[in-house]
């Protein structure tokens, strides 16, 4: 297991500064929210940027996931818009258009994973219609992702279409990719009931491609501090120890860039801690 921290909980800092300052800390493993700025795949010099970007990540050592999550990229009005189950199939393209983009980027990073979710329906689809959307929608971007030789983690999201693990079973039914693998966010099986934590990890562990970690509160889709919220990490550091797992476990506070180096070092030491503690144990 790396400990590794998301770029969108530094926001506020340019992406290459904040990950010599991540390493500096002892971060591992980087999430690389693609963004606005220096992360923009859609700017002009994007591919000079990877090149600088892959050379700092070689010189610091350090494991990379490519994120998708980006709140305003490709609709500065509609956060996270659109996406593969929007309605409108034009803006689904664009959505698919990005995935590539992220693709062409972790191919160039030889990143770990491109981790991405699936969205909102916001027309009042029916399960089943919207599913189909978004099976259609990763059809393409998981062809894409085959002739790159890159990994997809897919990430059930609270308030989305894919928000349990047992529609991602569903959805993963569906797909029958083999690069068609799993991003597990620990705070969102706490917030939508999905316990104990480490049984999830040991059923899953085959699939884990991405972890995100943060603390959180049962019914609330809020990340936190860790020591803010309901989680007791002991069993889940443990669980994933346990389970083999060799790829990054990455914090994700989006909304902390604010207090963004204090809290990646906050965070480093909590997780460093209890990974010293389970490394200690027979």
């Amino acid at each position: 297991m790396l400990i590794g921290y998301n770029t969108n909980g530094l926001a506020h800092h340019d992406p290459f500064e904040a990950i010599e300052l991540l390493a500096e800390i002892g971060y591992r493993s980087v999430a690389l929210t693609l963004d606005h700025g220096r992360l923009n795949p859609f700017a002009d010099g994007f591919r000079s940027q990877l090149a600088s970007l892959r050379r700092l990540l070689e010189r610091l050592k350090l494991r990379n996931v490519v994120e998708t999550g980006a709140r305003y990229l490709l609709d500065p009005r509609r956060k996270h818009e659109p996406t593969l189950v929007s309605a409108d199939k034009v803006a689904r393209d664009r959505r698919i258009a990005f995935l590539k983009a992220a693709i062409d980027a972790a191919h160039e990073l030889q990143s770990d994973c491109v981790s991405l979710w699936s969205g909102v329906v916001h027309d009042g689809a029916d399960f089943a219609t919207a599913l189909g959307r978004l099976v259609s929608g990763l059809e393409p971007a998981l062809d894409y992702a085959r002739g790159k030789n890159v990994v997809i983690g897919f990430e059930p999201e609270p308030g989305m279409l894919i928000d349990t693990m047992s529609r991602y079973e569903e959805l993963d039914r569906q797909i029958g990719h083999p690069l068609f693998q799993l991003t597990l966010d620990i705070g969102h099986l706490h917030c939508l009931g999905e316990t104990p934590i480490a049984a999830q990890i040991h059923r899953w562990q085959k699939r884990l491609v991405n972890v995100h970690i943060e603390d959180m509160r049962a019914g609330v889709h809020e990340h936190l501090m860790f020591d803010e919220g309901e989680i007791d990490f002991p069993p889940v550091i443990e669980a994933l120890a346990a389970s083999g797992y060799q790829s990054g476990i990455h914090v994700e506070l989006s909304r902390h860039s604010h207090i963004g180096p204090d809290a990646a070092r906050q965070s480093f030491k909590f997780l460093n801690s209890l990974w010293a503690d389970c490394a200690r144990k027979p």
